[in-house]
């Protein structure tokens, strides 16, 4: 076939001075005529001047239209060469220019609907039995045509097939029932276009669309398809269709100075042939650097774009095409076809068969089509896909095989109305050269995507096929080879976030935004940051929470260990020392330090210093309300017995002559009665405090980052201070009673020890007050504890263990006349000095 279609070119080309018939082979009559809406030409003349509703005409060919015309031609004769799909039955057609203009492809389109043999269209109720001239139409190429004459097309129901309007509005079968499409909706193709851009990484980048249907529908849908994909767009630009417009050139320039501006080296664009080459002039021309251009089938197989010179100086063109095969023999038919028109009796037969399609109509072909050969499309011939119109064709004539009910011998020739080819094309699949085809739901085909690139050979163009999509996308990496030499060109306004990360929008731009970490107690799903739950923490740069784990002074800790040292230590002593008082019960000391209330008051401090274990382990609100109660009752009970002590003393010192009348309330069993009172008078306190507010326990997330921090709080601090402060009074007293107490200093002496001791404990409230009001950390346990023991340390240390020294070291002071002169103020020296 090559060395023919060779010789038909060299030929073609040397005729081409002589005028052709090839315009009048677009019209043939037929049992069933088809329409064709085809851009033969482009340019309108004059449009924006039209005064009057007169015919509007084209002045350049526009090369791919004829082709695809041809091969609507092309399919038509070999359907009627077929003896098996409408056998007997011959197709006729009628195929007009649309010149992309939509008030030309109006034209053509009213006069399809005309009625059958007349140049009227019938205004009729009910257009069921209404017999239009053509059976379907094939085409218009564009979508914003389609969408003006599927309109008409669609009140009629007459079948209209595109062979390439790819807008998604078409898709919607409720405005559009009667329309049909071989190519996929740009829903698909913006898809694949923005899984190609995750593949290479690109997230900034340019949309530029041309200002029609087409244009700014695909642009639309792959700005909402962008967002999905995490692709920012730097601008979003239209570019002119009207090129003629002065304000056009003023357009294309602002167009190339706002990719300079924000510095994208990816650009998609979603046009046709015409403004796509005016952009790529501007931008050659202007010095624009080398981008990456991802285009559609609009443009990226047409002439027009890749005979722009220089065109190689722009970068590197990568897009996708739809997926079709190759149709058999029709590049033979169209170097056959344009050697008949060179010879006059193949033209006059063409012109006679012409004339029968009532030529005195609309008469919009291609008229610029008897000046051209073989030579000016064969370029294209074997570049453009043909096999859209080729299905379109065979769609409708499969439709009306079915509605004739025909057998693959013979098809009864019956009136057919357009309507009822519908039904057909809806539910039955058709095969053509043995690959099958059906109309899915929104009546499109959808074979899928190649992606292809520009590869240039010196100045020879090639289109090198380098991935496809279908439902996904796969790229074959090692083919393409970038402008950039080795490396892929990044356009990148972020990078992408770590996990852990979260994005912090920089700029003007709200899709431009810096990678951050994500702190503590907060974690990062790479588009937000979001703080955890209450009950929840997170390290930085983390991409969950984690429940906090629960903090508190746990037994097995060393501290807590140390702490539980001391109080056995403390307690032994205690323990002890009430063994030595009890053995030595009716010892002078003994019995002048108290007597048996040294037992109580060892008892009660053996119990104060058990009762740290209350501040061990998980707290809970019924410890929390104890804990501070069984404090101030054992300290009340050892303060107590130290008050009796210290008004005996006082009495008996400061008021000799009172003594005897009073002695005997602070004595023997009235004394216990005293100590009974004070108890009795410090339940009434904690009584108090448990209805004012006790202590409760607080879940503390606020404190330890990572722990939930167990504490008790003080609910009222009145109540704290009513409960505790009853033993500051008691304490107070005792010091007051002891410390005026006129004493020689050389004796062992009992007010001194009280008062050492209740000076102590004042010290030591000074600083846990202090330290217990401020902490809000396990130290708070650790701090009560330390107090307790340190006061039960200082009361022993002061009070009982030089009492205890004296019965085990010093039994000569242990004796009845010793302290019978110790207790005399003055003669005190005289009678240890007589010793």
């Amino acid at each position: 076939m090559v060395p023919d279609l060779l010789l038909c070119l060299s030929f073609g080309y040397a005729a081409a001075l002589k005028p052709t018939c090839l315009s009048a082979q677009f019209r043939r009559p037929g049992d069933y005529i088809i329409g064709g809406l085809f851009p033969f030409g482009m340019d309108t003349i004059n449009l924006t001047a039209r005064s009057e509703p007169t015919l509007v005409v084209c002045e350049r060919l526009f090369v791919d239209g004829l082709i695809w015309a041809l091969g609507m031609k092309f399919a038509i004769d070999q359907i009627n060469n077929s003896t098996s799909l409408l056998p007997g039955v011959k197709l006729g057609y009628d195929i007009y220019d649309t010149c992309f203009e939509p008030l030309v492809a109006l034209q053509s389109s009213l006069l399809f609907l005309t009625r059958n043999g007349t140049s009227g269209i019938g205004v009729l109720c009910n257009y069921t039995d209404y017999q239009p001239r053509v059976t379907a139409v094939i085409g218009p190429h564009k979508s914003d045509l389609c969408l003006l004459t599927a309109k008409l097309f669609s009140f009629f129901l007459i079948p209209q097939v595109s062979y390439k309007a790819s807008s998604e509005k078409l898709s919607n079968t409720d405005l559009y029932p009667s329309f049909y499409r071989t190519v996929p909706s740009d829903k698909n193709l913006v898809e694949a276009v923005a899984l190609l851009l995750n593949k290479f990484g690109w997230n900034w980048i340019a949309t530029i669309a041309s200002d029609d249907e087409y244009g700014r529908g695909a642009q639309e849908l792959f700005l909402s398809t962008a967002g999905n994909h995490s692709i920012c767009i730097a601008f979003k630009g239209l570019l002119p269709t009207d090129l003629t417009d002065s304000k056009a050139k003023n357009q294309l320039e602002d167009t190339i100075k706002l990719i300079n501006k924000t510095k994208v080296n990816i650009i998609v664009l979603f046009a046709f042939s015409q403004p796509v080459q005016a952009l790529l002039e501007h931008s050659i021309r202007m010095g624009l650097s080398k981008k990456v251009w991802i285009g559609t089938e609009a443009w990226l197989l047409s002439n027009i774009a890749a005979s722009i010179p220089n065109i190689q100086s722009i970068g590197t063109v990568l897009g996708f095409i739809m997926k079709a095969g190759t149709v058999p023999g029709f590049q033979k038919y169209v170097a056959d076809l344009f050697t008949s028109v060179q010879q006059d009796k193949f033209c006059q037969e063409s012109r006679e068969l012409h004339h029968l399609m009532n030529s005195d109509m609309l008469d919009i072909h291609c008229k610029e089509c008897d000046h051209i050969s073989l030579h000016n499309v064969s370029s294209m011939l074997s570049r453009l896909l043909i096999q859209p119109v080729y299905v379109a064709v065979y769609s409708v004539a499969h439709a009306l095989h079915r509605a004739l009910g025909c057998t693959h011998q013979v098809c009864p020739k019956a009136a057919i109305r357009s309507w009822q080819l519908l039904h057909f094309m809806n539910t039955f699949p058709f095969k053509v050269n043995g690959q099958s085809f059906m109309f899915d739901q929104s009546h499109g085909t959808n074979t899928g995507y190649k992606l292809i690139l520009w590869s240039w050979n010196n100045s020879t163009l090639t289109y090198l096929p380098v991935g496809d999509y279908e439902e996904s996308l796969s790229i074959d990496k090692s083919q393409i080879q970038f402008h950039t030499a080795d490396q892929k060109p990044t356009s990148e306004c972020f990078r992408r976030c770590k996990p852990g990360q979260f994005r912090r929008i920089k700029g003007f731009h709200l899709c431009c935004y810096d990678c951050t970490d994500s702190s503590h107690r907060s974690f990062a799903d790479s588009s937000t940051c979001t703080p955890c739950p209450e009950h929840q923490w997170a390290p930085s740069r983390s991409t969950r929470c984690y429940n906090r784990s629960e903090r508190y002074l746990f037994w097995n800790q060393p501290l807590t260990l140390a702490l539980l040292t001391l109080m056995s230590i403390t307690v032994s002593l205690t323990c002890l020392a009430a063994v030595l008082f009890l053995k030595n019960l009716e010892t002078p000391l003994v019995q002048a330090s108290g007597g048996k209330l040294n037992l109580f008051a060892l008892l009660t401090l053996t119990l104060l210093c058990l009762s740290c274990c209350l501040y061990i382990g998980k707290p809970s609100n019924d410890l929390c309300m104890i804990q501070q109660m069984v404090y101030a009752l054992c300290l009340n009970g050892c303060f107590s017995t130290f008050l009796i002590k210290s008004l005996e003393i006082t009495l008996v010192t400061e008021f000799p002559r009172c003594a005897p009348t009073f002695l005997r309330w602070l004595t023997q069993r009235r004394a216990w009665l005293l100590v009974a009172l004070s108890l009795l008078t410090e339940c009434l306190l904690c009584f108090c405090y448990l209805h004012l507010g006790p202590d409760y326990l607080v879940s503390d997330y606020k404190s330890l980052p990572t722990e939930v921090l167990l504490v008790c709080n003080t609910e009222s601090w009145f109540a704290f201070a009513l409960m505790h402060g009853y033993n500051g009074c008691l304490a107070l007293v005792c010091f007051l009673c002891t410390f005026m107490v006129q004493t020689s200093g050389k004796t062992y002496n009992i007010a001194r020890g009280i008062t050492f001791t209740i000076l102590i404990y004042f010290i030591i409230w000074i600083f846990f007050i202090a330290i217990f009001v401020t902490l809000k950390t396990v130290l708070r346990s650790v701090t009560q504890i330390g107090s307790i023991l340190t006061t039960c340390l200082g009361i022993l240390g002061i009070y009982y263990i030089p009492k205890c020294y004296i019965i085990l070291l010093k039994p000569d002071m242990n004796t009845v006349d010793y302290f019978q002169n110790s207790i005399k103020e003055e003669p005190e020296e005289d009678s240890i000095n007589r010793q």
